[in-house]
């Protein structure tokens, strides 16, 4: 079996955050060794829509916890829509209390 791509790395990190949390990409580059990758993780959900098992990209903004990628959604208020069916708080495409509901994969999860 071969070594899994950078994108199959990234959808298995995101399919970890938990319903009602936010992670960045940035976070994610980090946790998987790659901190100046923060760019390609965007990319990875830029085209993850219909990938199997779901990748819930809806869960990944930017740094400061606003909807970067909202755009990549097929309709733009999609993104803001399944976050608040989670129970997150957006107004005006930012995330509110980002810092309470951050999941960090270097904190929350351990390499293996």
């Amino acid at each position: 079996m071969s070594e899994p791509t950078f994108y199959e790395k990234v959808y298995e990190v995101v399919r970890l955050v938990p319903p009602g949390r936010v992670t960045s990409y940035g976070a994610i580059a980090k946790y998987l060794g790659a901190a100046r990758s923060s760019r390609l993780v965007g990319w990875a959900m830029n085209v993850s829509h219909g990938v199997v098992p779901a990748v819930p990209a809806h869960r990944v903004v930017n740094r400061q916890g606003l909807l970067s990628g909202k755009a990549h959604f097929g309709d733009v208020n999609a993104m803001e829509v399944k976050l608040t069916a989670e129970g997150i708080e957006v107004v005006n495409d930012q995330i509110q209390h980002f810092d309470r509901i951050f999941w960090d994969p270097e904190k929350d999860l351990t390499i293996t």
